[in-house]
């Protein structure tokens, strides 16, 4: 059988996304890993665009999976990505998106670029989750010889863990990315970033993504090293975090706002 997609990215970080209101399509774990993997379509994360419950009539339900098969809650860039076939789709310049644990509403800033309010972090030890109740701005790991100090923990509608450094691409995220990410203290696993501070507003990131590896870009990690730059007094409120391809502009004041590009839709055909 053969289905329609499209394939889009934010900054690198690309996805495939599935429309099945009209087609309530499923596809299991192991096709999802497949369809993922860089000599097949490659994609970060897999994105549905679920049926709209008539109760709620312009809130447009999503699903999320990583490329390992996992189901997850949030997306930033997928979700701005999904915002933009909608807003082209109806022809106006806003959309509201609901994932398993927010509602997000996007604005239409100009053609390709898209505007998130993610709305709160979250700081409490069980629902970023860590395993056992401590310091969740001071978590220090030790990974094979390495001492990791001050991570700061937090939840934006998925975990990360936010250390800030001296020099973030001096880490081998392929190498203590994954261990990280399954440590003991996270029992939901965690996304990892490494952090640099550029100047009072602009922030380098290095990204090891939950599921789906070292990614180009990730918006949640934007987001997540925004508010803890600005809750460890680093920056002010409002910063660009930069990634390989381009920069997400990070406003946080009580809930977050993410605004940057998103590619053009391509559509394209999957076989299952």
């Amino acid at each position: 059988m053969d289905i329609k997609a499209f394939k889009m990215d934010g900054l690198g970080n690309d996805f495939v996304i599935i429309d099945r209101r009209k087609n309530p399509i499923s596809i299991n774990k192991e096709k999802i890993i497949e369809l993922g993997k860089r000599d097949n379509i490659g994609f970060d994360q897999l994105i549905f665009i679920d049926e709209i419950d008539n109760a709620v009539p312009n809130y447009n339900p999503i699903t999320i999976f990583n490329s390992d098969g996992q189901e997850v809650e949030a997306c930033g860039n997928g979700s701005r990505c999904v915002a933009k076939i909608l807003c082209d789709e109806e022809k106006k310049e806003g959309a509201v998106i609901v994932t398993s644990n927010r509602i997000l509403k996007a604005q239409k800033i100009s053609e390709n670029s898209i505007r998130l309010a993610m709305g709160e972090p979250s700081f409490e030890w069980k629902t970023i989750p860590l395993s056992k109740n401590i310091d969740h701005k001071k978590i220090n790991l030790r990974i094979n010889d390495l001492e990791l100090k001050d991570g700061f923990a937090l939840n934006v509608g998925n975990p990360h863990i936010v250390f800030f450094v001296d020099d973030c691409f001096k880490y081998n995220l392929n190498k203590i990315g994954p261990l990280i990410e399954n440590h003991e203290m996270f029992p939901e696993k965690i996304n990892v970033t490494f952090a640099q501070i550029k100047d009072s507003t602009n922030i380098l990131v290095n990204v090891w993504e939950r599921g789906a590896g070292l990614t180009k870009a990730c918006g949640t990690a934007a987001c997540a090293t925004g508010v803890v730059a600005f809750e460890k007094k680093l920056t002010g409120n409002n910063t660009n975090i930069h990634f390989k391809d381009g920069f997400l502009n990070i406003k946080y004041s009580h809930v977050i706002s993410m605004t940057g590009p998103v590619s053009n839709i391509k559509e394209i055909n999957i076989k299952l």
